[in-house]
């Protein structure tokens, strides 16, 4: 069976957050499996503060945030919009854009594709950028 730990940008623990990626308040974190996906904790953005000199693009906002997941053991990342620096957290995770719907919307889509979210992540750095 296979896990993923995924983040989801957000500033309410409801929608996405109507910003970049990088840009959001909260990320909230979850095991997600074919069964069953389970809340596991929510993680303050404080990039914001420390790491966002250059603006949109800065490099070091990038390795700030990806630091941050990958020390929560996040694969998945989950946004409405990504900005200029969708390339450099795409190296490290697999990218999840939904324009259309909320946290829990996305949430059962992603049980329904665990397979193909596997095989995204094996492919280490040449992962496609996924559209629910």
């Amino acid at each position: 069976m296979h896990t993923f730990i995924a983040a989801f940008a957000t500033d309410d623990g409801i929608s996405f957050n109507d910003r970049h990626f990088g840009d959001a308040d909260f990320y909230d974190i979850y095991e997600i499996t074919e069964h069953k996906a389970s809340f596991l904790k929510r993680i303050e953005n404080r990039t914001e503060d420390d790491a966002d000199e250059e603006g949109h693009g800065d490099s070091l906002k990038a390795q700030s945030v990806s630091s941050m997941l990958t020390k929560e053991g996040v694969t998945l990342v989950v946004s409405h919009f990504y900005g200029p620096n969708l390339q450099r957290i795409r190296k490290k995770f697999l990218c999840i854009v939904n324009k259309k719907g909320n946290i829990e919307e996305s949430l059962k889509q992603l049980k329904d594709m665990v397979a193909r979210l596997f095989e995204e992540l094996s492919k280490k750095e040449d992962k496609n950028i996924i559209q629910l």
